[in-house]
């Protein structure tokens, strides 16, 4: 008899492998935080003994989501200024905001609320660029969650670092420490094109090479900053980082939304990872990118929530229906923007985003036991004709009951394992009422 930590048995599992393959009443075997076996459960005998086996009947099985962009601590600011253009959001309210209300103390609890919010939504992987990041990385490791984090830098003062140059001595000494991490990745960042000098832009990215890390970067979100870059620089904001010879396949772009047809073609002959954020897009008016061209452009796409602050949830399923909902309507063609297309963007697309793909964004022998188990007994999901179907139009971060990362589990029939939630929105419920006393001043 060979010993598995985990056995998870009898449930609908859809491995997102290259071929698709999905198994009725599958048993899938994980030892060490590594997936062992995948099979159809019937006219196989038990030869196994199992240290925890999950009766998967009547659920779905799949690989945990990976949110290709987000700024978790931002979850303190949910709701804070809602219903306004970028420039005015960013300027009049977040960037004030921050510089008041993200100490070290502030984010480590809007971090510890993403987190718990992910987990209970089925994300268990995500990429971060915010602040403190080497505090936040401490606190995800003790979670348990799978991150690639990276630094915000830009020309002014952030929360953490008084200069540019302090940030980058910042982002040196995180990677340093936690780049062997067998589960938190670091990346290096640049916030964006118009909040970054050139001589920024060139260290940054000539650091990142050098460490032959990734880098992190919001490109061409706003129309305002397209015709800003096309005014100064005569050229999209594409064109200028491939300038500066940022655009490769260690990029990270978040949002491409204001792209040319030669914008697109660039990025997906340059391999760059593309995080398409469709709720915060559509929420701030900034337009929506050009999925359905960039898909067949074979561009490499992940899926993310954005913070917050700009969703304003941390809801994977939910942004998989926005993403196919938004580009059948954008484009007037309702086979655009497909559920298996959809799906593949919020785990294997945002794996291979973050270069994580060897490892994780399917369900493969030999890769790490990331995996959640989603329930298909709600109203909402009967009747079930069409798995990948019903995961996109049909089913809600609410249906998710257990959520493992290498083998680990962080939730199991919706209770939280690694996090004290109780205590934790006593402390956010705190925090929240010195906020919205500030908030009376606007």
């Amino acid at each position: 008899m060979t010993h598995y930590d985990i056995a998870i048995e009898n449930g609908i599992i859809v491995t997102v492998d290259s071929n698709h393959t999905i198994l009725d009443k599958g048993t899938l075997l994980v030892k060490d935080g590594i997936i062992k076996k995948i099979y159809t459960t019937e006219n196989n005998r038990q030869d196994y003994v199992a240290a925890k086996t999950i009766n998967a009947s009547n659920k779905l099985v799949m690989p945990g989501l990976v949110n290709a962009h987000t700024h978790i601590p931002m979850t303190i600011y949910r709701g804070f200024a809602d219903d306004m253009p970028l420039q005015k959001w960013l300027h009049d309210y977040i960037f004030p905001a921050e510089q008041k209300f993200s100490t070290k103390e502030n984010i480590l609890i809007g971090a510890e609320l993403a987190a718990a919010e992910m987990i209970r939504s089925g994300t268990t992987c995500f990429c971060d660029m915010y602040f403190f990041e080497a505090e936040i990385a401490t606190l995800i490791s003790k979670i348990g969650m799978r991150a690639v984090l990276s630094e915000g830098l830009f020309d002014f003062p952030s929360p953490n670092c008084k200069t540019p140059k302090d940030g980058i001595n910042y982002a040196i000494k995180l990677f340093d420490k936690w780049n062997k991490h067998p589960f938190i990745d670091i990346a290096f960042c640049l916030h964006a094109p118009y909040t970054c000098s050139k001589e920024l832009i060139l260290e940054v990215k000539k650091l990142s090479t050098e460490k032959k890390a990734l880098l992190n970067i919001h490109i061409a979100e706003s129309e305002w900053e397209y015709n800003h870059f096309i005014k100064t620089e005569r050229c999209t904001p594409v064109e200028y980082l491939d300038k500066l010879g940022v655009i490769d396949n260690k990029l990270i772009a978040a949002h491409c939304v204001h792209v040319s047809d030669s914008d697109i073609e660039l990025l997906a002959n340059k391999k760059v990872g593309i995080a398409h954020n469709p709720e915060c897009n559509m929420k701030l008016a900034s337009g929506a990118a050009p999925i359905p061209k960039l898909l067949d452009a074979n561009a490499n796409i992940g899926l993310g929530t954005d913070g917050v602050a700009s969703n304003n949830n941390h809801d994977l399923f939910q942004e998989m229906r926005t993403a196919a909902l938004l580009h059948k309507f954008n484009s007037n063609d309702s086979t655009v923007a497909t559920a298996t297309q959809i799906i593949e963007m919020a785990t294997i697309g945002s794996a291979k985003v973050l270069h994580l793909d060897d490892k994780i964004g399917s369900l493969e022998v030999g890769k790490q036991a990331d995996i959640i188990i989603v329930d298909l007994t709600q109203p909402h999901a009967k009747p079930l004709y069409n798995v990948y179907s019903q995961i996109v139009y049909s089913l809600s971060g609410s249906d998710v009951e257990t959520s493992i990362v290498a083998g680990k589990i962080l939730m199991e029939n919706r209770k939280l394992k690694t996090i004290n939630y109780n205590l934790l929105k006593t402390r956010v419920e705190t925090l929240a009422n010195i906020i919205r006393a500030y908030l009376s001043f606007f």
